[in-house]
C-alpha cells in the first residue's frame, strides 16, 4: 500500500505532528490539509509541511491514499458523512479521537468499514494549536488502531506497520474496548481535574489564598484541567456511558472513604491509601510524594540504538548523577519521550542546559 498522497482535515497539535512526523520520516510524500482557521494551514504551508497554501474544499481529497481525520470527535463524524462519495475505493480514513464507538457506529451506518480503522494516539500534552505541534510527539508512544469488522487483514497490518515506522508503539483494540479503557484512564481524570479545580475556586476566599498557596500535589494532579474545553466537550458527549459508569463507581469509593474518615476506621484508611500507593508505584516512571519538589525534565528522542546511552554519556562526563530515567508510552499530556528526574535543582539546571547545547529538545512543567 503506498501512502504517496496523505490529507489531513484538522491540523492542531496532534494533527499536525502527525503531519511533520511525516514529514520528516518520508519527505517524498505529498500532504494537503484544511483546518479551521486558514493561519493553520498558512503557517503549515510556509513551514513546507504541506502543499496547499490555503484552505481547501474536500472534493480536493478525493486523490489522496489515507486521510486522517485530527478534529473533535463529533467534527470528525461529520466529515466522514461528507466524504462518503469522495473518496477513491482504495483509500483509508483513519481519526485521532479518544472516543471510537460512535465514530465506528456512523461508520457501519455509512457503509465505509472497508474503509476505515480508527486510530488513537496516546501522546500529546495541555498545549494546543499547530503551533506546539511537533516531529517527535509520536516517538515511543501507544497508537492503538480499531478496525471495522470488515477492515482487511492486510490493509490492516499495512497501516499498523505505517503507523510503527512513524516511530509510535502499535496497539490493535476493539473499539467499544478501547472506549472503557480511555474512560478509565484518561476520561474520568479529566472530569476529576476539572472537578476539583472548581470546587477549590469556589471555596477559596477573597484574598485567593489557596490558589496562593497551591503546592505540587494539586497543581500535579489538576494540570491537566487546562486542556481544550472543545476537546473535552466532545469527549464526553461523544462516550456518555462509559464516563457515566465510572462517575457512578468512583463517587462509590469516594463514599466508602468518607465514611472510613467519619467513622475514625484506622485500618481502612491506611489500606485505602496503602492499596492506592501500591498500584501507583507499579506504574512506570514512578515519581516521589507530593510534598517533595521533583527535579525532573522531559526530553525529545528519537527511537535509535544508544539514544539513552549517549545522553546519559553526557550528563556522566560532566559529574552530573540520574536518579531515574525512563521513556514513557501512554505520553498523553506529556511533551518529551524520555523521562529525567535528578537529585536537585543545581543538578536539573546544569543537565537542561548541558543537552539543549547539544541540541536536544526539552520541556518542564
Amino acid at each position: 500500500m503506498d501512502f504517496g498522497n496523505i490529507g489531513f482535515i484538522g491540523l492542531g497539535l496532534i494533527g499536525g505532528s502527525i503531519a511533520k512526523t511525516i514529514k520528516r520520516i518520508y519527505p517524498a510524500t505529498k500532504m494537503i490539509a484544511t483546518a479551521g482557521h486558514a493561519s493553520t494551514v498558512t503557517e503549515a504551508y510556509e513551514d513546507g509541511t504541506i502543499q496547499n497554501s490555503g484552505l481547501l474544499d474536500l472534493t480536493a481529497f478525493a486523490d489522496c491514499d489515507l486521510i486522517f481525520l485530527c478534529c473533535p470527535v463529533r467534527k470528525n463524524i461529520e466529515y466522514i458523512r461528507q466524504l462518503k462519495d469522495i473518496i477513491r475505493k482504495d483509500c483509508i480514513i483513519t481519526d485521532v479521537g479518544s472516543v471510537k464507538s460512535d465514530i465506528h457506529k456512523e461508520v457501519i451506518r455509512l457503509g465505509l468499514e472497508d474503509h476505515f480503522i480508527g486510530g488513537h494516539p496516546m501522546t500529546g500534552s495541555e498545549q494546543t494549536g499547530y503551533h506546539s505541534a511537533t516531529a517527535y510527539l509520536l516517538e515511543n508512544a501507544y497508537y492503538i488502531l480499531t478496525p471495522s469488522a470488515k477492515t482487511d487483514p492486510d490493509v490492516l497490518a499495512k497501516m499498523e506497520a505505517y503507523i510503527a515506522s512513524l516511530g509510535a508503539q502499535t496497539m490493535i483494540l476493539d473499539y467499544e474496548v478501547h472506549d472503557h479503557a480511555t474512560a478509565s484512564i484518561s476520561h474520568l481524570p479529566h472530569v476529576i481535574a476539572a472537578s476539583l479545580v472548581n470546587l477549590i475556586a469556589s471555596i477559596d476566599d477573597e484574598n485567593e489564598t489557596m490558589k496562593t498557596i497551591a503546592a505540587g500535589g494539586f497543581r500535579d494532579i489538576t494540570r491537566i484541567a487546562s486542556s481544550s474545553p472543545v476537546m473535552w466537550q466532545n469527549i464526553c458527549l461523544s462516550n456518555q456511558e462509559q464516563i457515566r459508569l465510572l462517575i457512578d463507581q468512583y463517587i462509590g469509593i469516594l463514599q466508602q472513604a468518607k465514611e472510613n474518615i467519619s467513622g475514625g476506621d484506622a485500618d481502612s484508611i491506611y489500606h485505602f491509601f496503602e492499596s492506592a500507593k501500591d498500584y501507583r508505584d507499579s506504574i512506570q516512571v514512578k515519581k516521589s510524594g507530593p510534598l517533595k519538589k521533583i527535579f525532573e525534565f522531559y526530553c525529545d528522542l528519537i527511537d535509535e540504538a544508544g539514544g539513552i546511552a549517549t545522553i546519559a554519556t553526557i550528563l556522566a562526563s560532566n559529574n552530573l548523577s540520574i536518579k531515574n530515567i525512563g521513556i514513557l508510552h501512554n505520553r498523553e499530556f506529556e511533551q518529551g519521550v524520555l523521562h529525567i528526574e535528578m537529585y536537585d535543582q543545581e543538578s536539573l539546571e546544569q543537565s537542561i542546559a548541558l543537552l539543549e547545547k547539544y541540541h536536544y529538545t526539552i520541556y518542564q512543567r
